[in-house]
């Protein structure tokens, strides 16, 4: 068992390796059209998802300093996310659905930065969380197929041949270990279609900054604390929608 496995006052205070594991990425590039079955695309109208005035509750200070605190989980220490520094509208929260899914339902609504679970009684819970770049954001229709608490990160061979110093973590080299500097963070929610995997991940984040921004590969990152909270609600085989 490698040492930052461990519980520790160094784990805490890493937060230098956690900024510098943000510049890695977590999934791969693929192409914007899918069709047939479970995973045909869904375009988004023209008008962009809002919250209207008194649709949303943000969490009072205390409630911030206890969801967004540092959490024990895995045997690691995640440190606590400065929430002051972020966005309010960011913050996790309960909102009137503006989604119209089933209940059960994940929408990323990438252009808005906002991911909404849908819940029974015409609410959600809202997320925020970080997009892919311009080139590498995927769009359709899916289900989780495949849920993983600290999973290792194996960045696919496309990635790899566009970035070579990520040989270190290749499939065929097994990935990185799972830790506070692993850019899958605390949790990971696997997209699949058609039964096949998208390579697309809901996944944890250890640099709360890309919060609200696109930055990434092409998956969606929440702050772990967040990740770990939307793992706990979402069972296997929920049905995911991203809007572009």
């Amino acid at each position: 068992m490698s040492s930052d496995r461990h519980f520790s006052r160094r784990s805490f205070l890493s937060l230098s390796a956690l900024t510098a594991a943000s510049a890695l990425t977590g999934c791969a590039s693929s192409a914007n059209t899918v069709t047939s079955g479970d995973t045909s695309i869904i375009y988004r109208s023209p008008m962009r998802l809002f919250q209207s005035p008194g649709s949303s509750s943000v969490p009072s200070g205390p409630e911030l300093a206890v969801m967004y605190g540092p959490v024990e989980d895995g045997g690691f220490l995640i440190p606590a996310v400065p929430y002051e520094e972020i966005d309010p509208r960011y913050y996790r929260q309960r909102v009137v659905d503006p989604t119209g899914q089933p209940p059960g339902t994940i929408v990323v609504d990438t252009p808005s930065r906002f991911l909404y679970l849908v819940q029974a009684d015409g609410m959600a819970m809202r997320y925020g969380v970080g997009i892919g770049r311009e080139g590498f954001a995927w769009q359709g229709s899916g289900v989780i197929q495949w849920r993983q608490k600290w999973p290792r990160w194996k960045p696919p061979n496309e990635m790899v041949a566009r970035q070579p110093e990520l040989v270190k973590y290749s499939i065929e080299r097994g990935g990185m270990e799972p830790g506070l500097t692993n850019p899958l963070g605390a949790r990971a929610l696997y997209i699949f279609s058609n039964g096949e995997d998208t390579l697309y991940r809901l996944h944890g984040n250890p640099d709360w900054r890309s919060i609200g921004k696109a930055v990434s590969s092409g998956c969606v990152r929440l702050l772990n604390q967040d990740i770990i909270d939307l793992y706990d609600r979402v069972p296997t085989k929920a049905p995911i929608v991203v809007w572009q």
